[in-house]
């Protein structure tokens, strides 16, 4: 699917604009393991595959904090503005983490723009965003994404 790409004179109007899914993602063992190391959360329900096989979960999953970070690769597969000079990821809210991904499984994101601001200089939009997994019943991640776009 391509990106929605709007002007900066259209995101005042872009409030309940829905931006559709991304292109599904498999979320590797060696992108946890990567992940591990950059946050030195070796929990080995993420890490040890042998012994995840005996938790919880069946298997190893992925960190919840990955899984979010993968809405920075998504996000610039659905939305796009032109006529702009900066783009700043602001913040994010209300983040959950509904139910886990297995290793090996593919997620995608679907995002709808919920909040339209004006603030000084430029646009802030609050888009939600939902991380699903395939076949899964319960989505994966559950946020509201804060961005700024400056003029």
């Amino acid at each position: 699917m391509a990106p929605t790409i709007l002007d900066y004179a259209d995101l005042a109007t872009a409030k309940g604009k829905d931006l559709g899914y991304s292109e599904y993602r498999v979320v590797t063992q060696d992108q946890v393991n990567t992940f591990a190391d950059a946050t030195d959360d070796h929990q080995w329900i993420h890490t040890d595959p042998e012994k995840a096989k005996d938790g919880p979960f069946g298997g190893p999953i992925a960190h919840g904090y990955l899984t979010l970070s993968l809405q920075i690769a998504f996000w610039t597969e659905l939305f796009d503005v032109t006529g702009v000079k900066t783009k700043v990821n602001y913040g994010l809210e209300k983040v959950r983490f509904p139910s886990p991904v297995p290793v090996g499984s593919k997620v995608r994101m679907k995002a709808q723009i919920a909040e339209v601001e004006e603030v000084k200089g430029g646009y802030q939009i609050a888009v939600d965003q939902v991380v699903e997994v395939e076949g899964g019943t319960k989505p994966a991640v559950v946020s509201r994404g804060i961005y700024r776009f400056y003029a």
